[in-house]
């Protein structure tokens, strides 16, 4: 067995504040609420920091890549506009110039009719077939008559209340079936409250009348985006807390949590094939919480173990499509609800930043909801790239140009699965996890939220908000941090 090799402590400067000696904070995970935090804290110099990131670069899941030429994101990511004003006061700072206003120009494929997404007026008025259209019109008038509520709520119960089944049937009901592989009546209320922005009839023609001008407020028809796609953001606060004394290890994978009752004492981790070890005067932690129960030494409670198990992720692979062609459709994004096509989201990476460059090449990213054991779990790249090219085709959009490249990326962690079930197993985890002193789980897998990326970083300052001078945690004021947490509702 190898001896870890223990850490070297950092010059006296790094270490130490007037208060006296900086408390040591290990940051679990390089993605966008790791590095808003691991900027916070060295910024501030409320702690000596150190990072620990698996993979060869930051980001996590909204992280960038180069593929011939063209810059490329796990997937759709956009900044929303409702970004928390120090947070985006912050990535102003730090992207300069290579932050971008983009016009949102995406479109959904509805009863075999394409329509502008967001929503539009005159798409409303027009595309929408007739029969639709009328259906959601008496879905409308049927509201006014008022229905007693289902002895028990699901998301499908919500949606159907709030929306009518014309367009819960027609889109919300397909789409979630195929994002987290269950059945709407399989799914939690909680669902319906945090991925739904739009989750009544009134909510969306608000949101579409604010696409009219003059009747919407600020910047509601666009999204930020960094010129070389959105891992970007995760760079530069990487960047900015190495600036100030964070210390950030790539390829460094967490094997070990060590704790002495309810306190954490260390990481033990692994790079380059060494273990080591990073003592720690608290652990902030970005992993996927069923993760950080199976690293922590000694290990929780059997009913901590069992419920852990019960907390589910959904995966997603992402295949990416590199056609020799400028530009293979004017649309950033393509939505695909229905169940006829199994991928559920289309983008085109060039779209997103108005990029021109590489010229004569373009590539296309589709998001395939699936999980480890599934069939197309186990598919080649090339079987993949086949099969995306035939889906494309049987929605009226033929690839007719050369592929010259498919490449696949699979995330295990792409999504939190709310099932009917997960509340009672989530908090009896997390009731546990209450009792830590300095262990602190945060961020979209930390805390099993489904939300944006800005949230996530919202979730970060308000952490380095508890770090108290004298090194202790506020608990009591990330209770009410969490309660605001409850409230963020993702921006489609």
């Amino acid at each position: 067995m190898t001896t870890p090799v223990a850490e070297k402590s950092a010059s006296p400067d790094a270490t130490t504040s007037k208060a006296g000696p900086l408390p040591r904070v290990v940051v679990l995970g390089g993605g966008p609420a790791g590095v808003a935090a691991a900027h916070c804290l060295a910024k501030n110099k409320q702690a000596n920091v150190k990072l620990l990131e698996q993979k060869r670069e930051l980001g996590g899941n909204s992280g960038s890549f180069e593929l011939d030429g063209v810059f490329c994101d796990h997937g759709s990511h956009r900044l929303h506009p409702v970004v928390e004003p120090r947070v985006m006061q912050d990535i102003r700072a730090l992207l300069g110039d290579d932050l971008l206003w983009r016009p949102r120009h995406g479109r959904i494929l509805l009863k075999g009719r394409w329509i502008h997404f967001p929503l539009k007026p005159v798409d409303l008025a027009l595309r929408l077939p007739k029969g639709f259209a009328a259906a959601l019109a008496f879905d409308t008038l049927r509201k006014v008559i008022p229905k007693a509520p289902p002895a028990e709520e699901n998301f499908a119960t919500v949606l159907d209340r709030g929306l009518g089944p014309a367009m819960s049937k027609a889109f919300y009901y397909p789409y979630v079936q195929k994002l987290w592989g269950l059945d709407p009546t399989e799914l939690a209320v909680t669902l319906a409250k945090r991925r739904v922005s739009g989750s009544s009839v009134a909510k969306i023609l608000k949101k579409v009348l604010r696409q009219v001008p003059g009747m919407g407020k600020g910047k509601a028809s666009g999204f930020f985006y960094p010129r070389r796609g959105f891992g970007l953001i995760s760079d530069r606060f990487g960047d900015a807390a190495r600036t100030h004394g964070a210390d950030i290890e790539l390829g460094a994978g967490v094997v070990g949590i060590e704790r002495e009752g309810f306190r954490v004492t260390g990481v033990r981790y692994e790079t380059e094939g060494v273990s080591r070890f990073a003592p720690a005067d608290a652990v902030w932690s970005t992993l996927p919480l069923t993760g950080i129960v199976r690293m922590l030494n000694p290990a929780p409670p059997e009913a901590v173990m069992e419920a852990a198990k019960h907390i589910r992720f959904r995966g997603m692979i992402l295949i990416y499509m590199v056609l020799g062609t400028q530009q293979f459709t004017e649309y950033d994004a393509h939505y695909f609800p229905e169940l006829s096509i199994p991928i559920s989201r289309m983008s085109e990476p060039k779209n997103y930043s108005g990029s021109t460059e590489p010229q004569g090449r373009t590539v296309l990213c589709a998001e395939l909801p699936s999980d480890p054991g599934t069939p197309e779990w186990a598919m080649t790249d090339v079987e993949l790239g086949q099969r995306y090219c035939e889906w494309l085709g049987s929605v009226g959009l033929p690839v007719e140009v050369p592929v010259l490249k498919v490449v696949t990326r699979r995330l295990r962690f792409a999504y939190p699965v709310y099932d009917r079930d997960y509340e009672r197993h989530f908090r009896l985890v997390d009731e546990w996890f209450s009792h830590f002193e300095n262990l602190l789980p945060f961020g979209r897998q930390g805390l099993f939220a489904h939300d944006n990326t800005h949230h996530a970083m919202t979730m970060a300052y308000a952490a380095s908000d508890c770090l108290r001078a004298d090194g202790t945690f506020d608990h009591a004021r990330w209770a009410e941090y969490r309660k605001e947490f409850e409230s963020h509702v993702v921006e489609d």
